[in-house]
């Protein structure tokens, strides 16, 4: 999408949750050229007569949602081994994933960010870790789809260099040659990468997981990100099985692995992280590491519950991921939120996290795994204008508390969602591209994968 300016936007009549401040009762937000300039209480005090009004009556305007860890191109696998464990998906669903091509990672990565933007993500990231030779441009395949949407976009290079033949899980026929997996990843920060303030793409180095890649590789990711100043990103300590996978190989817990080679630090955030010792939340907070809490996608795979209430009590960054849509189909980031309040009071009783947290994690949370607090994940002047106006009239007015209805309840219908003020969505549809093109590009991207008659 364009980073051409837009004019000035006035959204009024709404109940407003800045995540950061006092949330307003009946107020307005003014947007010029893509940013935040001001919010308060009643009728904004400046003229209209140039600008776009927005009659939020009815509505809860919150900060779009910031998902912190995705697989895309698994729109493409979804409904399968419906009752297996991580190991057992995994190893059951390599091969499938071996044939993917850029034209299913592109119609997945459609279907998949137009889902999210319908269910008010603005900002998304992408964990791409299997790139078979010969099939195309898969990184630039998903980059185009989010072009297209117009959703701020954060994939990770991902990658896989540890088959079984050298003890890893995954088999040799997905895994790549070490050299050029760094080789290519320098290229693609090069090409894609933009650090500005109002970035549409940001790129991170993401080495699948312990049992998937050599310390050869996670050593030489840490220093190839740093060398360019992007972030880290990897699955960790995801189900027990990992941990004792990384006690018999490396001789420590997954977290101390991480440790000892240099993978904790404030330019970090690890996916799952459900099997963390009370060491571990130490050192996630004493070194400023994040993590994307991933409730369905560890529920449906049986993995555990993670420690967010422990990781927030300590000071460790903690955001929402949906995961890939492969072990957790059709979740929205609103979805996680309500999942990752619950599962936390059900261990923990009901005031282990409040519904406040649940969307202060979901967002802001969330932007700052992604190092780009200062620029989303709450409603603040000089902040970028990425915006969800949540329909919450009707039936749900039952519940006085907007908060309460967002979090606690089905995901409201979306009145508008903005990106650096652009509309996205409105009134529940699409607005950037063809809702039914996209969706039918994430069926095709199945039938091409599959095998199936397209």
């Amino acid at each position: 999408m364009s980073k051409t300016p837009i004019g000035r936007i006035i959204i009024e009549n709404a109940y407003i949750a800045p995540v950061v401040g006092e949330e307003i009762a009946n107020g307005h937000l003014v947007i010029e050229h893509g940013r935040i300039v001001s919010l308060g209480a009643g009728r904004a005090p400046i003229s209209g007569d140039r600008a776009e009004r927005i009659d939020a009556a009815g509505c809860l305007v919150t900060p779009g949602m910031v998902n912190t860890h995705h697989h895309l191109y698994q729109w493409a696998t979804q409904g399968l081994y419906q009752d297996a464990t991580l190991f057992e998906w995994l190893t059951g669903l390599y091969s499938t994933w071996a044939r993917i091509d850029a034209e299913v990672t592109y119609g997945a990565a459609a279907a998949g960010l137009g889902w999210l933007a319908l269910t008010g993500t603005t900002t998304s990231t992408d964990h791409h870790y299997v790139f078979p030779s010969g099939r195309g441009d898969l990184f630039e395949a998903e980059v185009r789809a989010a072009a297209e949407l117009g959703i701020r976009f954060h994939p990770c290079r991902g990658s896989m260099d540890r088959g079984q033949s050298d003890g890893g899980l995954p088999p040799d026929e997905v895994v790549e040659r070490t050299d050029e997996i760094l080789a290519n990843t320098a290229e693609t920060i090069d090409k894609y990468h933009d650090p500005s303030f109002d970035s549409m793409l940001r790129v991170a180095v993401a080495p699948c997981s312990p049992f998937s890649v050599s310390e050869t590789l996670m050593r030489e990711s840490a220093v190839l990100a740093r060398d360019k100043g992007v972030r880290l990103h990897t699955h960790l300590a995801e189900t027990l099985d990992e941990e004792h996978h990384c006690i018999e190989q490396m001789g420590c817990t997954p977290v101390e692995y991480m440790d000892k080679i240099g993978w904790l630090g404030d330019d970090v955030w690890f996916a799952h992280a459900v099997h963390l010792h009370d060491k571990d939340i130490r050192r996630f907070a004493e070194t400023g590491s994040g993590s994307a809490h991933c409730p369905s996608s560890n529920a449906r795979l049986g993995a555990g519950i993670a420690r967010v209430k422990d990781l927030l009590a300590a000071g460790a960054p903690v955001g929402l991921g949906v995961d890939g849509t492969a072990s957790s189909e059709l979740t929205s980031m609103a979805g996680e939120m309500r999942q990752a309040m619950l599962f936390q009071r059900a261990v923990h009783g009901p005031t282990a996290l409040t519904a406040r947290q649940a969307l202060e994690i979901g967002t802001l949370g969330g932007a700052r795994n992604l190092g780009r607090h200062t620029e989303i994940g709450s409603l603040e002047p000089g902040k970028l204008a990425d915006i969800a106006i949540w329909r919450v009239d009707g039936f749900r007015s039952a519940i006085t508390d907007p908060v309460c209805t967002l979090v606690f309840g089905p995901t409201p219908p979306l009145a508008r969602l903005l990106v650096g003020g652009r509309t996205v969505v409105e009134n529940d549809e699409l607005r950037t591209v063809s809702q039914d093109a996209v969706a039918a590009a994430g069926v095709n991207a199945r039938k091409r994968l599959l095998r199936e008659e397209v």
